[in-house]
């Protein structure tokens, strides 16, 4: 037989290395993932070429830097806008439109939305600026 020395005891793997790394992995998709619900606004999509007719008079709602609101070109405080859109209404389903000016950021028209569906309006329409 062959003689190589004297045997050593065996070493055992240290399991710190793989507990780091699933703690890396946990904090990680911690911070990767939403916690709680979320929210949507409802848009409908027009077709190209299908028009609708407008009935009624103009519900022009433009919003503009800073969350400052326009009425069919009228300057208007945000709480004040519920109102005098109801006051131009002739049916609760009567459809309001929307256009964001230059400078108006994504959340100022958001908010815009959000309240003018809280007040009962769903029926917005978001036109692009010229």
């Amino acid at each position: 037989m062959f003689a190589f020395g004297q045997r050593r005891a065996r070493r055992r793997a240290s399991l710190t290395p793989m507990i780091d790394v699933v703690f890396l992995l946990l904090v990680f998709f911690m911070l990767a993932s939403r916690f709680g619900s979320e929210a949507g606004l409802t848009l409908a999509v027009a077709n190209p070429g299908q028009g609708a007719a407008w009935s009624g008079p103009p519900r022009l709602v433009e919003i503009a830097e800073g969350g400052a609101l326009w009425l069919n070109g009228v300057p208007l405080a945000p709480e004040a806008l519920a109102g005098a859109l109801a006051a131009l209404m002739q049916r609760p389903g009567d459809a309001v439109v929307l256009r964001a000016r230059d400078g108006a950021e994504v959340q100022d028209l958001v908010s815009v939305a959000e309240a003018l569906h809280a007040a009962g309006l769903t029926r917005l329409m978001l036109v692009q600026a010229p």
